[in-house]
């Protein structure tokens, strides 16, 4: 289902505010249930983990930086 630029603006901001965070913390605490690893597996464990939030929202995301193509198809006729 294809959603609309406002519902994507809208839940871009409850991801980014809420969900995010939520994620950090979630995905901290699971690094510390283990000893600490050297620091480029720390750094190689962090990196995916910031990488894999984003890829399955990235079409929430997309194009929300511009502005709403509704009112911009109606400036253009």
């Amino acid at each position: 289902m294809q959603l609309s630029w406002k519902s994507r603006r809208r839940w871009s901001l409850v991801i980014l505010l809420v969900a995010l965070p939520l994620y950090i913390i979630v995905a901290l605490n699971v690094v510390i249930l283990f000893d600490r690893p050297p620091f480029l597996v720390e750094l190689l464990i962090y990196v995916v983990l910031g990488l894999v939030w984003a890829f399955p929202l990235k079409h929430v995301f997309k194009g929300i930086g511009q502005p709403d193509p509704a009112t911009r198809e109606e400036r253009d006729n």
